[in-house]
């Protein structure tokens, strides 16, 4: 079959596949991105039927599929907005640093790899996947919940620490003295710290400079100005998922609103296509021999992850509700892990299984939690006599505790005890007035 046949061929298929699914998973009420995984593992290296024509270009959809998920994201919020998340959420950033960084450079030092392999493990660790979590989020509709701004403080601090973590890891890996890791880490400060500058002071300017009444040049400009600005933040060592995120950040008024619209068809795309890639990346060989390890390693980080989500919405004083979804939200792992594990298996060959190994697990699980989180701990809390709001106790009577008689323990039979509050419905949870 010749190349351009077979290359349309696997796209269509792979894309109508891609619909499918997507409907599948919407009548079981179900995020696809697990599903796509599995289509990915299923088609990839080592898979029931790999596919070889559109390797090439389902790589580059994946990055720009990143991409567009970080852009519309940032379309989302304001510069001031980021700004202040940042304030206010960096004690949740430190908090998430110590809580996820450690389980992966531990296991790491116990499985003998060294301290190279333990920093690199780490944020393996650490880092959640913004673009899985962006998905999510707007597959479930919470994109205008009291948490969603939390969960988003603590990924934008997680990325744009990026920006110190991957040129350490970097020279770290090369060998290369202080003075070379050094140059890199300001040369990445330095490209964060500009584009953050003209989000702030020249956000207007730069929508005014893109705006246009026409749709079609309003689309090309953004996307292009886009993969432009992730291209040079990616050769600078930021990453391409930052620079996205902040060109997100500077567009605001009309200019975001209608690019938000042409842009939310390609972005679905894209994303989809990003999820395949990685399992298409994946070889189902390499997982069976390190899985224990990494479910065991992925157990610790979901717990240590939902608990990062809970304190960082208990400081911005969300109820308990948006508090556990906060933390479901937060356990996906995926670009970011991947990028971190190719970077350092050339120097620590094991890391790779465990990282796919490991990744592949969460960014399944991730959604799932994200979704069951809340409803699981209010059922818990419910069967355990607790109310499904504030977690505390229901032991007080229907008329108070202050009437003679009405004490649970005085014998006497004027008092009742009101029913449990029962857990909420998928309708409840999702209602912004409930939180």
């Amino acid at each position: 079959m010749h190349d351009t046949t077979a290359l349309l061929v696997e796209l269509g298929s792979v894309i109508l596949g891609l619909g499918l699914i997507g409907r599948f998973a919407g009548r079981i009420g179900l995020s696809p991105i697990p599903l796509y995984l599995l289509a990915g593992l299923a088609f990839g290296e080592g898979g029931l039927l790999p596919l070889g024509a559109s390797e090439e270009f389902t790589a580059v959809g994946a990055e720009i599929g990143v991409i567009l998920l970080l852009l519309l994201l940032g379309l989302e919020y304001s510069a001031s907005e980021l700004v202040t998340s940042l304030k206010t959420q960096y004690p949740s950033g430190a908090v998430d640093f110590v809580l996820n960084a450690t389980p992966g450079a531990v296991a790491a030092l116990l499985l003998g790899w060294g301290p190279v392999g333990a920093v690199a493990l780490a944020g393996v660790t650490w880092i959640s996947s913004s673009g899985v979590i962006a998905k999510v989020l707007t597959d479930l509709g919470r994109l205008g919940n009291r948490e969603t701004p939390v969960i988003l403080g603590v990924l934008v601090i997680e990325d744009l620490s990026m920006a110190v973590y991957l040129p350490l890891l970097t020279a770290m890996l090369a060998g290369v003295g202080l003075a070379g890791g050094s140059i890199a880490l300001l040369i990445a400060l330095g490209t964060v710290g500009f584009v953050l500058y003209l989000a702030l002071r020249h956000g207007r300017l730069i929508s005014r400079a893109v705006s246009s009444d026409n749709p079609e040049m309003l689309l090309l400009v953004v996307l292009g100005l886009t993969v432009l600005v992730a291209g040079v933040a990616q050769e600078l060592q930021v990453s391409a998922a930052v620079g996205a995120f902040l060109v997100g950040i500077a567009l605001s008024g009309e200019v975001a609103e209608g690019a938000r619209k042409l842009l939310t068809p390609l972005r679905d795309l894209f994303a989809a296509v990003f999820f395949v890639f990685f399992g298409l990346s994946t070889n189902p060989a390499e997982i069976p021999p390190v899985l224990l390890p990494a479910a065991l390693l992925a157990v610790v980080t979901v717990l240590t992850k939902i608990a990062t989500g809970w304190y960082a919405a208990r400081r911005a004083g969300i109820g308990s509700r948006g508090r556990w979804r906060a933390g479901g939200t937060l356990v996906a792992r995926g670009e970011f892990s991947i990028v971190i594990a190719g970077l350092a298996v050339a120097t620590e060959p094991r890391i790779g299984p465990i990282a796919t190994a490991y990744v592949l697990i969460l960014v399944i699980v991730g959604p799932l939690t994200a979704r069951w989180t809340q409803p699981v701990v209010a059922k818990i809390q419910a069967w355990r006599g607790k109310d499904v709001n504030t977690g505390k106790d229901v032991n007080t009577s229907k008329g108070g505790a202050t009437g003679k008689g009405d004490s649970a323990g005085d014998g006497g039979g004027g008092g009742e005890v009101p029913a449990v509050r029962p857990a909420p419905t998928a309708q409840e949870e999702l209602a912004p007035d409930r939180l």
